[in-house]
């Protein structure tokens, strides 16, 4: 698993890196089943500028590629750490999603060879 850094108008301090490290890695019970080789997050973060509201409106964005499949979340908050955590959120539910619409694609194909050869509707087929 790689995990890259980035910074725009903002500059980048080891504290932020350890903590978006440490968010990332919980991540990592949800990738078990993928090659850890193919993982790379690219991360993120700056402050926006000429933003519509008062004040500093920081942004996160995390780019997970999972082998030529990619992953993409952002937000933007007044708070860096919010951003972050909300960003490191959705990159969860995104995954969620990605691995049940893989499983579902297999159980379809597993149908379709089912009917194709005229098994019976009690034969099972398992990953």
């Amino acid at each position: 698993m790689e995990i890259i850094f980035k910074s725009k108008n903002f500059e980048l301090t080891s504290s932020i890196e350890d903590y978006v490290r440490k968010k990332i890695e919980t991540l990592g019970k949800f990738l078990k089943n993928f090659n850890q080789e193919i993982i790379k997050f690219e991360v993120e973060v700056g402050r926006t500028t000429h933003h519509y509201k008062s004040g500093d409106i920081f942004r996160a964005e995390i780019n997970l590629s999972l082998g030529g499949r990619l992953l993409r979340v952002e937000s933007e908050r007044e708070d860096l750490f919010t951003a972050i955590d909300e960003t490191r959120d959705d990159l969860e539910q995104e995954i969620k999603k990605f691995k049940t619409k893989k499983g579902a694609i297999f159980i379809r194909g597993a149908r379709s060879i089912k009917k194709k050869f005229g098994l019976s509707d009690l034969a099972r087929f398992k990953k």
